[in-house]
């Protein structure tokens, strides 16, 4: 008991620590804050209240209430965590699929009638805890939210191939730390999992988001000039140079605020546009880039085309959002020289700059 108690304290201490350097990390994007405090809180709830279970379990019938109180919070709040997790990476996947939630509302409900009708568990009047004829609804609901957890947190980092494996494998790990608990309900390692969880969260989500370019998402120049430094050898390799044509004179006709929106939809359209062995940066005002594994030119082709076609999608809705210039090249051997790459694939994006201005003269 003592060592549970000892290493639940840890726990706690940790997260109290991590709540701190959430809050007062400059780089860590501002919406992840709330939810990533909202789930150590919860986390902590739940670390208190299965010390109050080990404790209260352990003694006569005056400790009742305390497991009482102690089990009902566990079961309410346990299923929540890996909302919480999934709402630290995108709080936008709650907000758009509410369903999400339901499972644990019900969860919820049921756990705190139990008290009166034994649902998912009983405290008699000895004080000795039973499940009860429910619990596998309590375990398949949690189960369920790891796999909502893996599910999305994965699709929505299928593009974002720096973080994906290590996503992947911070959700195994949760999993993993759960079921071990689940089949041996004597070894505590769910909690201790969901703690170390949330330090790795924040370390690999601090370390994406210090990448991001803050208006429109994408890789910043910083991240670029990384990458292309630290490319894997005997690897083939695309570069396509992009830039947005009268950037200038959409600043100055529509004022800046528009020009922003402007670079948030060309880099939105940039981005559905190429699977994830393609990354894409913002290296300048107007100016993108693309570096994508790989050289095969069908494929190539058709991501260029849909690229295209969705602009041209934009502009039937706004007839002012202007057009994007693009040049590529391809390495033509397995140990690429990139700066002669992205010199070549700038200067086919003028070419095809100064092309499309002479067929709007026309």
């Amino acid at each position: 008991m003592m060592n549970t108690i000892a290493t639940s304290a840890i726990n706690i201490i940790a997260l109290v620590i991590l709540s701190r350097l959430v809050v007062s990390n400059s780089i860590i994007i501002s919406q992840r804050k709330k939810p990533f405090c909202v789930g150590i809180i919860i986390t902590i709830i739940v670390i208190l209240a299965e010390v109050g279970t080990i404790v209260a379990g352990g003694g006569g019938t005056e400790w009742r209430s305390l497991n009482i109180v102690s089990n009902v919070l566990g079961f309410v709040f346990t299923p929540f965590i890996p909302l919480v997790l999934l709402a630290i990476f995108d709080d936008k996947v709650l907000k758009s699929h509410l369903y999400l939630l339901l499972p644990a509302l019900i969860n919820g409900i049921v756990a705190g009638v139990s008290p009166f009708f034994g649902f998912l568990f009983s405290i008699n009047a000895d004080n000795r805890y039973t499940r009860g004829p429910l619990f596998l609804f309590f375990v398949t609901v949690y189960m369920l939210h790891i796999l909502f957890l893996v599910f999305f947190t994965l699709s929505k980092t299928e593009q974002l191939h720096s973080i994906y494996w290590r996503i992947f494998g911070l959700s195994m790990f949760v999993v993993i730390g759960t079921c071990i608990q689940l089949i041996f309900p004597t070894v505590y390692t769910t909690w201790h999992s969901v703690t170390l969880t949330l330090f790795l969260y924040y370390l690999i989500l601090s370390e994406h988001d210090g990448r991001l370019d803050p208006l429109t998402g994408l890789d910043n120049r910083s991240a670029f000039e990384k990458d292309i430094r630290n490319l894997r050898k005997n690897k083939r390799y695309t570069v396509i140079a992009m830039d947005v044509n009268d950037f200038k004179i959409v600043n100055d006709t529509y004022g800046h605020e528009y020009g922003d929106a402007v670079l948030t939809k060309v880099a939105a359209t940039i981005r559905a546009s190429f699977d994830r062995y393609c990354s894409c940066y913002r290296i300048g005002g107007d100016e993108f880039c693309v570096i994508c594994k790989g050289s095969d030119p069908a494929k190539l082709q058709l991501q260029l085309e849909k690229m295209t076609r969705l602009l041209a999608e934009e502009r039937l809705l706004d007839s002012t959002l202007p057009t994007l210039a693009y040049g590529l090249t391809t390495s033509q051997t397995k140990d690429p020289d990139m700066q002669a790459m992205l010199k070549a694939a700038d200067a086919e994006m003028y070419a095809c700059k100064h092309k499309q201005k002479n067929a709007s003269k026309h």
